[in-house]
């Protein structure tokens, strides 16, 4: 395992040049992973599995969209695609990619499936850390571990088919067998993994829930619209707004920071611009700093584990959430968003 220095401060990496992709398949070579769910993660892991000449199998509820999707991604219904009970009596690795209200749901279905020798992944540490709420403790006798992509299963099967990697952090909570390192890392390569971090549960879910909440999507979200708001109300037209909120950054400055950092970007940018952004960035940390403090306080505490739990177990979460995810497709903002997508070159 390499070691990253970070001004004095060391990490323990895996790269895919110490722990290739042959490596990988001669560790799993007498596994059968079973993927338990087909909805945000399972595809993109299930797929570069199996792409990567790894014993996949997923399980799901049959006769749902997830198994049709299942079946036209080409798994076989009793071949390489069963019920949820089956594939986990048939794997030897369970990895558990429902979301979390249905991992709570299943636990006992999982656990009992647990036999000895078998190990049980994770791509959250949610259930685990907060098993006082989720009620998930894994017996004694499996090996428990993480691969968490820092992505959506979306992004991960995309940047696998375009021969690149997304980083994962990875973490082991139980070494039963003594071969659980081996066997979480060669499943963060055989899933696609740029390179893999090392964490433990707690931080990677603590981390993962305030992320969520904060920059990758929550507070991105509130930002966009504020400012969005901002320009209309003072005469700018929506596609003025749009493009100077949200499409210049997405489409021309992120690509330069993914590419070379903030610094870069900075440098890629008018004279103007840099300055303001030097003279600005400094009092958006400082507004904002303390509502992270707060967010991260609640995560800590187990508050957001909790609200998440009680509203996605309602019967009615998906017809809630569809009421709240109509409401951002259907504002000015992001109607703009899609008239100006539609006229993005490649589109037409």
């Amino acid at each position: 395992m390499a070691k990253l220095n970070f001004g004095g401060i060391e990490e323990n990496v895996v790269t895919r040049e110490e722990f290739p992709l042959k490596k990988a398949q001669e560790v799993l070579k007498d596994e059968v992973v079973a993927v338990i769910g087909y909805g945000v993660q399972g595809p993109g892991q299930a797929l570069n599995q199996k792409d990567n000449g790894i014993n996949v199998i997923v399980g799901q509820r049959k006769n749902s969209k997830s198994w049709d999707k299942a079946v036209a991604d080409g798994f076989v219904p009793g071949e390489t695609l069963f019920e949820i009970e089956e594939a986990l009596k048939r794997g030897t690795i369970i990895c558990y990619l429902l979301s979390d209200a249905a991992q709570i749901e299943y636990w006992p279905l999982v656990k009992e499936n647990l036999t000895a020798g078998k190990a049980l992944y994770f791509s959250h540490g949610f259930g685990v850390t907060f098993n006082g709420q989720t009620g998930i403790v894994p017996p004694e006798n499996v090996d428990v571990f993480l691969v968490a992509p820092k992505g959506s299963g979306t992004s991960l099967r995309r940047m696998f088919l375009q021969d690149r990697g997304l980083n994962s952090s990875f973490a082991i909570f139980q070494d039963a067998t003594g071969r659980a390192w081996d066997r979480v890392v060669a499943l963060g390569i055989a899933i696609g993994s740029g390179y893999l971090f090392e964490t433990d549960f707690q931080k990677e879910v603590y981390s993962d829930l305030t992320g969520e909440r904060g920059t990758l999507m929550g507070a991105i979200q509130g930002i966009f619209a504020a400012q969005y708001e901002v320009l209309r109300a003072k005469g700018h037209s929506p596609s003025e707004a749009f493009n100077e909120t949200v499409e210049e950054l997405t489409q021309s400055l992120m690509p330069l920071v993914a590419e070379n950092g903030m610094d870069w970007m900075y440098a890629n940018c008018s004279t103007t611009a840099q300055r303001g952004a030097l003279d600005w960035w400094k009092r958006f940390r400082d507004a904002t700093k303390p509502l992270f403090e707060e967010l991260y306080e609640s995560v800590e505490a187990g508050h957001e584990a909790g609200h998440s739990i009680a509203s996605n177990s309602k019967p009615d979460y998906r017809e809630k959430l569809e009421t709240e995810l109509a409401e951002l497709r259907e504002s000015e903002m992001w109607q703009a968003g899609k008239t100006v997508r539609s006229l993005r070159p490649e589109n037409n």
